[in-house]
């Protein structure tokens, strides 16, 4: 330990990091992740897919791109069947080659001493086939490694079954599982360790306030009906990815469409009133960290959506609903709203701390070969 009490680590770690491309929340996260490690004096090789990739250069230049699993989406679900076909052809046609160049680059450059996964598996693979540490930190584990009331798992019993056993099977075996999560389950797994949502430091230096208007974000297409909704509160709505090659803010009335803005977006989460969004859990978690009710549309289909939206409902953060164009579904949002924010006024959090201290933990047990290595 150093005076002040920190983590002084008796040398530097060679760490393979792999980070899963659907969606951006993995690497938002990681990058928190990532930069804690460099500043620790650890010595890293990032690989990622997807949009995860360009994300991570834009702060650290050196990230290897390898193909990842992706999902596709109609009408505002996922399809099971188009997703599996897609994939087996990405794999097929370029995934392979690409991974298999990558993983064999790595072995003649860097000699990692441990690998950390956020939820990606050529990483993972690497880890058993040397018979190295491999940590894994995501939220998803939380749907294998934890018990769920039936509340929660609903009438979605065989969609919560599956998730369950895809997700069991994607990194199964790690040496620690650290989860990230804004609701406790009761942990039914040894070697898991829950961790308050993983904040970027944007959000953390964000200055909060209560606004008047509410921030929508919904990538998807067929929200027609909810602009109508939205247009009749006479709210003023900030609204992000409906038109998503605007590079101007276009106003109709009380909507204001807004082109994408890291720091914009930040300061109107910041500012809002409430949220309407996706099943995402990191704009829930920056939500919810935020004191702002948020009003969830989880994609049907996806259950981890679905569960993350259902645990935001019973604890008071807010409401969710798959039929978002519904005037009594918004109108009913907004009359929870100060119920909503009565609830959210006892949230705290640092998550970012909880991770770093369970990680130092790990890297040290690591360090003193005591840290459970992958099977092969």
């Amino acid at each position: 330990m150093d005076p002040e009490g920190g983590v002084v680590h008796a040398r530097r770690v060679k760490i393979l990091y792999g980070v899963v491309g659907e969606g951006m929340g993995h690497a938002i996260r990681s990058r928190v992740v990532i930069q804690h490690l460099l500043d620790q004096g650890h010595e890293l090789s990032i690989m990622a897919s997807g949009r995860a990739v360009d994300f991570l250069k834009k702060h650290y230049g050196d990230v290897n791109r390898i193909q990842g699993f992706h999902m596709v989406y109609e009408e505002g679900r996922v399809h099971k069947g188009k997703t599996l076909w897609s994939n087996v052809k990405d794999t097929a046609a370029r995934g392979v080659p690409k991974n298999v160049a990558a993983y064999f680059d790595l072995l003649g450059s860097f000699r990692p001493d441990l690998v950390i996964s956020d939820f990606e598996s050529w990483t993972y693979l690497y880890a058993r086939a040397h018979r190295l540490p491999i940590i894994s930190i995501d939220n998803m584990q939380i749907i294998n490694r934890c018990k769920h009331a039936k509340s929660i798992t609903g009438e979605d019993k065989t969609s919560f079954r599956l998730t369950r056993a895809f997700i069991k099977g994607k990194l199964p075996g790690c040496s620690h599982y650290v989860i990230t999560t804004f609701f406790r389950p009761q942990v039914r797994k040894k070697r898991t360790t829950l961790v308050a949502p993983i904040l970027r430091p944007e959000i953390l230096q964000a200055d909060a306030r209560k606004g008047e208007h509410l921030l929508v974000y919904q990538t998807g297409e067929g929200y027609a009906a909810l602009e109508d909704t939205l247009a009749k509160t006479g709210i003023e709505c900030r609204i992000y990815g409906v038109r998503r090659d605007i590079t101007e803010e276009q106003v109709e009335g009380n909507l204001r469409f807004r082109p994408f803005s890291e720091d914009g977006f930040i300061d109107d989460l910041a500012s809002s009133r409430a949220v309407i969004a996706g099943g995402g859990f990191t704009l829930m978690g920056e939500a919810v960290y935020l004191h702002k009710p948020m009003l969830s549309v989880p994609l049907r289909g996806q259950f981890e959506q679905v569960m993350n939206a259902r645990y935001l409902q019973r604890l008071g953060y807010g409401d969710w609903t798959y039929d978002i164009g519904a005037p009594s579904v918004v109108h009913g949002f907004l009359d929870k709203i100060p119920a909503c924010e009565d609830a959210l006024a006892g949230y705290e959090q640092d998550g970012n701390q909880e991770l770093v201290d369970i990680l130092d933990q790990l890297l040290d047990r690591a360090e003193a070969g005591v840290l459970r290595r992958a099977s092969a």
